[in-house]
């Protein structure tokens, strides 16, 4: 008998987000706003693999069982379609660590500018992916700390557990630098400790908040509708003035245990343009570890 007689969609599947889209998805439309692309996202998700996206039919080459495959909708945003890019990206992840410690770090934007990360989502994306990188980058080539450059890979999140808007970017940073001349490494000071947060926070507001009227000047910012007054300079910088005396969320957590762990939880929910742009730093100084003949990296031991 053919091992492979369950080539159709068979039943008894656990619960997945497609089943709970396709038995709460028109109800939870009709009470909620959604954006243009949230919408697409959840269709997409209640038709993939369904007659409504046709498909073809399949055929075991030893018992002769037919069977009907239903094709994928191949949105970004579909679990069960982003499962091989999903494996994929995590074992890139693992292949760029190194052997020294890591630390968790996490920049989060203010809810202040939620308004306008919703009508200008790329730009304010970007500008706390370059933001929080500038701002680790700045205090690991400061001598006083490290002097030379971080391995930083950063994930973004745009919702906290309970799918508040909370706008947040994960940053997994090696406990240690490359030396500028790359032939050596340059290990932290303390194994529990990389940056003082307070400090950090003050210049993760500063280059966030210059990069938000740099992109304002250049006409980047557009502002329609209920925030066409913020196309007034003097009232975006009334906007803008309490998030200057505003303390910023960041904090650093002690060196992960099993970085590796992490890449398998974030696979899943990362935002897929900014991530590669993140990933290359790392990638980058790997080389540079192997083209200078580093064959270990040393670290320090718990002061």
């Amino acid at each position: 008998m053919c091992a492979r007689t369950d080539i159709g969609h068979g039943t008894g599947q656990r619960l997945e987000v497609a089943d709970i889209f396709r038995a709460h998805g028109e109800a939870y439309r009709q009470t909620h706003r959604l954006s243009g692309g949230q919408l697409r996202a959840m269709r997409d998700i209640e038709a993939c693999r369904t007659a409504l996206l046709g498909g073809h039919m399949t055929r075991c080459d030893h018992c002769g069982v037919q069977g009907v495959r239903y094709h994928s909708c191949r949105n970004r945003h579909c679990p069960k379609c982003q499962t091989l890019a999903k494996v994929k990206w995590v074992e890139a992840r693992q292949q760029e660590l190194l052997p020294v410690p890591y630390f968790h770090c996490v920049f989060t934007l203010p809810h202040r500018l939620n308004v306008l990360a919703q009508g200008h989502p790329r730009e304010l994306y970007g500008l706390l992916f370059q933001s929080a990188s500038q701002t680790l980058q700045t205090f690991g080539r400061d001598t006083k700390w490290l002097g030379g450059e971080l391995g930083i890979t950063m994930v973004l999140h745009t919702w906290n557990q309970v799918l508040e808007h909370h706008i947040h970017v994960h940053c997994v940073v090696t406990g240690g630098a490359l030396a500028p001349e790359q032939d050596r490494w340059i290990a932290t000071k303390r194994r529990d400790f990389l940056f003082p947060v307070q400090a950090l926070s003050k210049v993760f507001r500063s280059k966030s908040l210059k990069g938000l009227e740099q992109a304002y000047a250049q006409g980047q910012l557009q502002f329609a509708g209920q925030m066409a007054s913020l196309g007034n300079v003097n009232t975006f910088q009334r906007f803008l003035e309490p998030l200057w005396k505003q303390k910023w969320v960041v904090y650093a957590k002690p060196p992960l245990a099993q970085p590796r762990r992490w890449w398998t939880i974030w696979a899943a929910i990362r935002i897929g343009w900014p991530s590669a742009t993140t990933a290359w730093c790392h990638s980058r100084m790997a080389k540079s570890l192997s083209s200078g003949g580093i064959l270990a990296v040393g670290t320090n031991s718990p002061s």
